[in-house]
């Protein structure tokens, strides 16, 4: 049997903010067939996630590149893969049949050959939508819990500070803070994102950056007595008002910075006669790196869940063709949200 496998690539590297023009929609003839001693296993794609990292591959040339496997360039025309879920259709590996739902790194397409080696295991998706693999219950989620328990370390009544709080790891953070006993400021870019923070997912206050002239001014505001935790995933400006307002000791975990990701004139400064003095830590990280506190995220966010204690903020769009748009709105702020695209029903 032979299928059409309808897949996104690039038509040339993007050194600018991505644009739906600088994408393509290509198809190739795919035999669901596999040598058995190839160890290869075919996937139709289900959910596949929408991530403003994979810009960077998507360049010419970024330091990431060389940084992590998962943050290789792609080079134009070729397939590009994403963290997502699908199912099985054929296996040449006898750790996958036919039917298994299994979760890793698959294509923006409709079909996904996994070769040896490649991140792919087959999961229980224990009664709960398909989608929260990607999100809540994959990276984003492991990102937003490991960057606050681990590298931010929070106690009790502490003071958080969330930007891009609306996004799919932001609003997690403020989710675990609240829960853990912490007072959550978030910022977002427009009103109908503020009124989620505060009231769906319990934020104590959030605001819109974009009706704010002098965002160190603004955080002074909200946190007069300054900031212990600030979860940074946009960089540039937010981050310097925020090392401004930090109170000493403070912890800033880096998870993304995607205001300098299309714009490369924007870059941090922050003060760092307050860092020193302030005895601030500022760092860096990525998920992969806490792999060790796996399994207590993934019952405890499960458990969050189930209870009804969490919230798995979703926006979800249909079919290949769609990638592109999901891809390029992340960077005009379009989400709510985990930014998934469903590539087919189950």
């Amino acid at each position: 049997m032979e299928v059409t496998n309808r897949y996104i690539t690039i038509k040339a590297h993007i050194d600018g903010a991505p644009k739906e023009s600088d994408f393509e929609l290509k198809d190739a003839a795919l035999p669901l067939r596999v040598d058995p001693d190839t160890n290869l296993v075919i996937v139709k794609n289900l959910y596949v996630s929408i991530d403003p990292y994979q810009l960077n591959r998507l360049k010419s040339f970024s330091s990431s590149q060389t940084a992590i496997n998962f943050a290789a360039g792609v080079t134009p025309g070729e397939g590009i893969d994403a963290y997502g879920v699908g199912k099985v259709v054929v296996s040449g590996n006898p750790e996958f049949e036919k039917d298994d739902l299994v979760v890793g790194l698959i294509s923006w397409g409709d079909y996904t050959v996994v070769k040896p080696g490649v991140l792919l295991r087959k999961f229980d998706p224990l009664g709960l939508p398909l989608s929260y693999q990607v999100g809540i219950l994959g990276f984003s989620g492991l990102t937003a819990y490991a960057g606050l328990f681990d590298i931010c370390k929070p106690k009790k009544g502490e003071k958080v500070f969330v930007s891009a709080a609306s996004g799919s790891v932001g609003n997690l953070v403020g989710q675990y803070a609240k829960l853990f006993g912490c007072y959550v400021v978030g910022s977002a870019g427009s009103k109908e994102k503020v009124a989620i923070l505060k009231e769906k997912l319990g934020f104590d206050d959030a605001f819109n950056y974009k009706e704010e002239t002098d965002l160190k001014a603004t955080l002074k505001r909200y946190f007069p007595d300054g900031i212990d935790i600030y979860f940074d995933n946009v960089g540039a400006e937010m981050q310097e008002a925020a090392v401004a307002n930090m109170k000493a000791f403070g912890r800033v975990a880096v998870c993304g910075v995607i205001s300098e990701y299309t714009d490369t004139g924007k870059r941090a400064a922050p003060d760092m006669l307050d860092v020193v003095y302030k005895r601030i830590k500022i760092q860096g990280f990525l998920a992969a790196d806490h792999m060790n506190v796996y399994q207590d995220f993934l019952q405890k966010t499960c458990d969050q869940l189930s209870t009804g204690k969490i919230q798995a903020l979703e926006d979800i769009s249909d079919g290949v063709e769609s990638i592109p748009s999901a891809f390029v709105g992340l960077f005009r702020g379009d989400n709510i949200g985990k930014k998934i695209v469903r590539i087919a029903l189950e």
